[in-house]
């Protein structure tokens, strides 16, 4: 996350800047501030003897379902929107509170494409994974241990796995989360505006944040209704371990630099801070 914003909530805001878990990445890699993720891009492995047909396909950790219907569509040369559209008739065995909507239960994982794939088979492949992993006695527990049910664990790990790009930093960010819970604030997380608008950003701005979306941390109190992405094994145990601490804010300011703290002042010094390496990266690129 992170917020301009003062602990009072969202009102009054007048910009907010972070750096998504893609956005450092591509930072590093082009200098650029904005990374899309908007077409997936099928991760596929062929076999050892270097045969052109592909044998599996890679799922990375925090894609979104649209995302993956998209890659299972790529990889199986399937018409634009057929996984998606496939999804009435696989049967998904998803928890109630999902309502039939298998985002944060596809999980990243390699799977093999085997004999006459299907859309259905991968995404069932996908949700069984996810249920082996979620329903465990580790993630049962420590859910109950925060006052969550499983559904809403996964839901915060989903939003970690957006926030955050090492396990330390997901524990942090998961601790923010909880804070914000028990304070009775709102979460103020990019990462879920990003999501209502379909897109990824660096930017958030006061307009964003007063979108009507039900994915709106800004002006909703409480979790978003479902998962915002898919998250792997790291972001879960994040959220169902959060480190103690008491912070309340977070930004990158850098790659490998991500701040936390429970000063609204400290961390409006932190934002100006990444403003000034984010303005500097324009710079360079610029220059280049």
């Amino acid at each position: 996350m992170q917020t301009n914003t003062s602990p009072r909530g969202a009102r009054g805001t007048r910009r907010t800047i972070r750096l998504t878990r893609r956005g450092r990445i591509a930072l590093i890699v082009t200098g650029a501030v904005v990374a899309g993720t908007a077409v997936a891009v099928p991760l596929l492995t062929t076999d050892d003897e270097g045969g052109s047909e592909p044998t599996s396909l890679v799922i990375p950790e925090g894609w979104r379902a649209t995302q993956v219907y998209a890659a299972v569509d790529k990889a199986l040369a399937l018409p634009a929107g057929t996984t998606r559209k496939s999804l009435a008739k696989a049967e998904l065995k998803l928890p109630n509170d999902a309502e039939g909507n298998p985002e944060g239960y596809l999980f990243p994982a390699t799977y093999p494409l085997g004999e006459a794939p299907t859309p259905e088979k991968l995404l069932t492949a996908m949700v069984d994974k996810a249920n082996e992993k979620f329903t465990g006695a580790p993630v049962a527990a420590g859910a109950q241990r925060n006052a969550l049910n499983v559904y809403q664990a996964v839901t915060i790990a989903s939003i970690v796995q957006a926030e955050a790009a090492t396990e330390d930093d997901m524990a942090k960010a998961a601790r923010v989360i909880f804070n914000r819970l028990e304070r009775g604030m709102p979460l103020q997380m990019d990462s879920t505006i990003n999501y209502a608008l379909g897109r990824s950003t660096l930017h958030t701005t006061t307009k964003d944040t007063r979108i009507d979306s039900p994915y709106n941390s800004y002006q909703r109190m409480g979790l978003p209704p479902t998962p915002i992405a898919n998250p792997g094994d790291e972001a879960m145990r994040a959220a169902i371990n959060p480190t103690p601490g008491d912070w309340l804010y977070f930004v990158t300011v850098k790659p490998g630099d991500t701040r936390f703290t429970a000063d609204h002042a400290e961390h409006q010094r932190n934002v100006a801070e990444f403003n000034r390496v984010r303005q500097d990266a324009a710079k360079e690129d610029l220059a280049t």
